[in-house]
């Protein structure tokens, strides 16, 4: 075979790798995007509102996330583990009435160990922890980032004293805070599986409306807005 033959197969062939290239992006481009936004939901929209609407690099972004945490298998917890998670966050919910602080700092600790448990990175690990469960529970998962945030406040020494009904103060109020543990209650709910995994689907698609009221979402006893103290 003749040196110009070689070098004639050789351009044909960069030019078949070159078209196939092409085309798998193109496919990406008008398929990928339908798939994150199913895959991910309403962090897909987060994504795309923090890179100001920047519709690409918000899916670069949430494509690096499933490269790095899809291949995540997570690991189904003991009966006897749900129990003792389940009943730590039962508790939790009745502290609120006294003090709702503590409350949803103990509901922060909870998701963490929870999700640790679950395989998940380690509850010290924030940042990648919650990036790992927003690709394996993008559905739920705002409901620890909100929870996580109203943790925070207390822990740099902001009282609920200093905090009015409403938050109007900076700091989160008793609203913000039950408003945080009902909807961190989904993610939790989903975590621990068993016979509450529904229960928190259908709780997930009630709304707590802007003024806090309970727009038909019951809360467990000892949660009510009314009973809660401000401290």
């Amino acid at each position: 075979m003749s040196t110009g033959v070689i070098i004639a197969l050789i351009v044909i062939v960069a030019a078949i790798v070159a078209v196939a290239a092409v085309l798998a992006v193109r496919a990406r481009g008008s398929h990928g995007g339908h798939g994150l936004k199913r895959r991910f939901g309403p962090e897909y929209d987060r994504a795309v509102a923090r890179h100001d609407g920047d519709v690409k690099a918000a899916e670069r972004e949430l494509d690096a996330l499933v490269e790095r945490h899809g291949g995540l298998r997570e690991r189904t917890l003991e009966p006897a583990e749900r129990e003792r998670f389940e009943a730590r966050w039962t508790a939790a919910q009745e502290r609120f009435v006294d003090s709702p602080q503590e409350a949803v700092t103990e509901a922060d600790r909870l998701l963490a160990e929870v999700a640790g448990a679950r395989g998940f990175p380690d509850g010290d690990q924030y940042e990648e922890q919650l990036a790992a469960l927003s690709v394996h529970h993008a559905h739920h998962v705002q409901g620890y980032r909100r929870v996580h945030r109203v943790a925070r406040v207390r822990l740099n020494g902001v009282g609920t004293h200093e905090a009015s009904a409403t938050g109007t103060s900076g700091a989160p109020g008793t609203e913000d805070m039950r408003a945080a543990m009902v909807e961190a209650r989904a993610l939790f709910d989903d975590l621990v599986g068993g016979a509450s995994h529904d229960a928190g689907h259908r709780r997930t698609q009630e709304r707590v409306s802007q003024n806090g009221s309970r727009s038909g979402h019951h809360l467990p006893r000892g949660f009510h807005r009314h009973q809660a103290k401000e401290g």
